[in-house]
C-alpha cells in the first residue's frame, strides 16, 4: 500500500521542525521500521504544508502499531506544539490523499493489455 498524507506545521516553527527531523531519535527510527513504515519520507513547503509518503501493509495498522510504543508517545508530545492543530497528536491529524495515478501500475497494465508489444 502506498500512502500520501498531508498536515500543517506552524510557519514560525518550520525551522525547528526541520532541525528535529534532521536527527530523529534512533529508537524512533527503529520503531517506525519495526511497525512497518517503509520508504517513509516527509516533504515540507515554505508555508508549512507537510506531505508524507509511506509504503506499508495497512496505514491504519502501522499507525496503530506505533501508537502502542512509548517512544512514539514521547515523540508526538515533543512535536505537537509545532503543528497547526496543537490540540491533537500530530500523527492523528494526517489527512490521507487519494492516489489517482502511478506510472509503474499503468505501465504494467498497458504491457499486459491485449495487443501490447
Amino acid at each position: 500500500m502506498r500512502v500520501c498524507f498531508r498536515s500543517s506545521i506552524q510557519p514560525r516553527q518550520i525551522e525547528e521542525y526541520k532541525r528535529r527531523h534532521a536527527a530523529v531519535w534512533p529508537e524512533m527510527l527503529r520503531e517506525l521500521k519495526a511497525a512497518g513504515w517503509n520508504n517513509y519520507s516527509l516533504f515540507l513547503a515554505d508555508d508549512g504544508l507537510l506531505v508524507g509518503y509511506v509504503e506499508c501493509d495497512d496505514f491504519d495498522a502501522v499507525r496503530a502499531r506505533m501508537a502502542l510504543t512509548e517512544v512514539n508517545a514521547r515523540w508526538q508530545a515533543e512535536m505537537a506544539l509545532l503543528f497547526q492543530d496543537d490540540k491533537q497528536a500530530p500523527d492523528q491529524g494526517f489527512v490521507q490523499l487519494e492516489e489517482i495515478f502511478n506510472l509503474d501500475d499503468q505501465l504494467s497494465a498497458a504491457n499486459d493489455a491485449p495487443g501490447s508489444n
